[in-house]
C-alpha cells in the first residue's frame, strides 16, 4: 500500500489521545495508516491523560516546536490526603492524611499561590535527561533525583468541582508546566498531600480537542480517502 499524497506531503492533525495510550503510540498508529515515516507530535501526553495532541507528518513536521511553544489548557482532578511517588496514579497512594478539616474557602484559596510567573520543580519521577538518561529510571531504583526548579507561567488555576477527596480543575499554563508537579504541590500547600488523578489536555494555543479526531474516526477517514483513491484509479 503506497503513502497517501498528502500526508506525504505534510499535514497537521488534531487528535484525541486516549487513555492508556503513549504519545508515541499515536504517532506509531498514524505511521501505519497513512503509510507515512516522517511523522511526530507537538507534545507528549502521559499515558494516563487524555486529550488534544497535535500530530504533523511530511513537511509539516518543522512547525512542531512551533506548536509545542504555545499556551496549554488541561481540565482534571486531585486527590487530596494522600501523596504518590510519581505525584499521579502511576504508583500506589501512601502517607494517608485526614482532610476533615478542608473547607471550600481553602480550597480556591490555595490556589492563588500558584497563579502567574511561578518556579516549579519537575516530579522525580519524568523523562528529563540527567548525564543522558532520563531521571525516572534513577528514581525508580530508589535513589534521590533532586531537579532544579524551573520557571514556569501558569495564566489560570480554578476548582470547578469539589468532591473531595476529590477537586476538579481547570488549568491554563505555559509549555513546560507539570500537572503532576501542580497538583503534589497544591496538596502540600493544603497540608494534607495531593496526587493527580485525571488529566485531559482541552486546548493547544488556539487548537481545540473538540476539533480532533479519535483514532476510530481518523482510521475511518483513511478508509474513505483510500476508497476514493482506489475508484480514482479504476476510472484511468
Amino acid at each position: 500500500m503506497q503513502p497517501i499524497p498528502s500526508f506525504l506531503e505534510g499535514r497537521v492533525l488534531l487528535l484525541d489521545k486516549p487513555l492508556d495510550w503513549t504519545s508515541f503510540d499515536i504517532v506509531k498508529k498514524i505511521r501505519i495508516l497513512t503509510k507515512v515515516s516522517k511523522v511526530g507530535h507537538a507534545g507528549t501526553l502521559d499515558p494516563l491523560a487524555t486529550g488534544l495532541l497535535i500530530v504533523c507528518t511530511g513537511k509539516f513536521t518543522k512547525k512542531i516546536n512551533e506548536y509545542m511553544g504555545m499556551e496549554k489548557e488541561y481540565t482534571g482532578s486531585i486527590t487530596l490526603g494522600a501523596t504518590t511517588p510519581t505525584y499521579d496514579l502511576e504508583s500506589a497512594p501512601v502517607n494517608q492524611q485526614d482532610i476533615s478539616a478542608l473547607t471550600e474557602a481553602m480550597l480556591h484559596e490555595a490556589t492563588k499561590q500558584f497563579t502567574g510567573d511561578i518556579m516549579q520543580v519537575p516530579p522525580s519521577h519524568s523523562a528529563i535527561k540527567r548525564n543522558g538518561q532520563p531521571v525516572y529510571i534513577a528514581a525508580r531504583k530508589g535513589e534521590d533525583v533532586v531537579l532544579d526548579p524551573r520557571p514556569i507561567r501558569i495564566s489560570e488555576f480554578t476548582i470547578e468541582k469539589i468532591e473531595l477527596p476529590k477537586v476538579y480543575f481547570k488549568v491554563v499554563c505555559s509549555t513546560g508546566t507539570y500537572i503532576r508537579s501542580l497538583a503534589h504541590d497544591y496538596g502540600k500547600a493544603l497540608g494534607v498531600g495531593g496526587y493527580l488523578s485525571g488529566l485531559r489536555r482541552t486546548r493547544i494555543g488556539i487548537f481545540s480537542v473538540n476539533d480532533a479526531y479519535t483514532i476510530e474516526q481518523f482510521a475511518e477517514e483513511i478508509k474513505t480517502i483510500r476508497a476514493s483513491e482506489g475508484q480514482t484509479n479504476t476510472q484511468l
